[in-house]
């Protein structure tokens, strides 16, 4: 069924004349008897009585005229929607991070996107890098957040902050207050990692290996804060964000060790699938990310 026929067939059946539905619709009134011809031509009915004081739907006009106001009202129903939804009055935030950035420096960037788009769902999954990565490719999310390596040709992306890794243990290690030391010290103690796949646990390894040391796991964590719980009370030494102990160094619940020959330094990444049209929600995301960059 031709719409636009439609349309004039409901303008007409609204206005109750041939010459008034003309009015409405701005057209002529040869243009508007032409099209109600040819509707009822296409449908094999007469949809008009003809009065001299205008017109009266017929019984299949009658019928026609309730399904063209649910059709038309459903078109006036999705224009708005869509203009809600590309003026941000309703949406979804799809977003995937790893530990640091997801538990430390996305919050706050949320809560005020949040307050400025209290419509929009925010959705937000903290996992490890190569997870981050593949909820991207499977369009889980629209937007990843990661602090280890990716495939830079694949993925879209923005360098959001240069991380450092410190060396840290609990305050009563042997290597605690120590001066000077060197990673041939360091590798006599044991190093616990976050679990494959993490950002830092890669940013870690490569490190190492560029000094011709192995980075051998004597426990693995699932995660940021039990590596802090476990080397805090234990003889264990991490590398973790600086963000992420910032309040445990204050307080002395971990020290710094004073490593002079190797420094671990990442750039963390927001990502989003190459070639891909973001939607108005994580555009008005990523352009308030844009505006916050910052180095830790």
């Amino acid at each position: 069924m031709n719409l636009h026929h439609l349309k004039v067939f409901l303008a007409v059946a609204e206005a109750g004349s041939i010459s008034a539905g003309a009015q409405r619709l701005h057209i002529s009134q040869p243009a508007v008897t032409r099209e109600i011809r040819e509707l009822e031509a296409s449908l094999g009915l007469a949809l008009f009585d003809r009065h001299p004081r205008g017109v009266k739907p017929t019984e299949g006009g009658q019928r026609l005229l309730q399904f063209a106001e649910r059709i038309f009202a459903l078109e006036q129903a999705a224009e708005r929607d869509l203009r809600d939804l590309a003026g941000l009055g309703h949406g979804e935030l799809a977003l995937g991070a790893s530990a640091t950035l997801g538990a430390y420096w996305l919050p706050p960037l949320l809560n005020h996107f949040r307050a400025e788009h209290p419509g929009v769902f925010i959705s937000l999954q903290v996992s490890n890098t190569r997870e981050v990565l593949q909820q991207l490719d499977d369009a889980l999310i629209s937007l990843g957040f990661v602090e280890g390596p990716f495939p830079a040709a694949d993925y879209a992306h923005h360098l959001l902050a240069r991380d450092r890794l410190l060396p840290v243990a609990g305050p009563a290690h042997p290597l605690a207050g120590r001066r000077d030391l060197r990673m041939a010290e360091l590798q006599a103690h044991e190093l616990y990692l976050r679990e494959p796949g993490s950002g830092a646990r890669a940013s870690i390894e490569q490190a190492y290996a560029e000094l011709g040391l192995e980075a051998r796991a004597a426990m693995v964590g699932g995660g940021t804060e039990p590596l802090k719980r476990l080397i805090a009370g234990g003889r264990g030494i991490a590398w973790l964000s600086q963000l992420v102990v910032e309040d445990e160094l204050a307080d002395g619940r971990l020290v710094q060790l004073d490593v002079r020959d190797l420094q671990i330094e990442r750039d963390l990444h927001v990502l989003w699938r190459r070639g891909s049209q973001l939607n108005p929600a994580p555009a008005a995301f990523l352009q308030l990310i844009e505006g916050n960059i910052k180095t830790f």
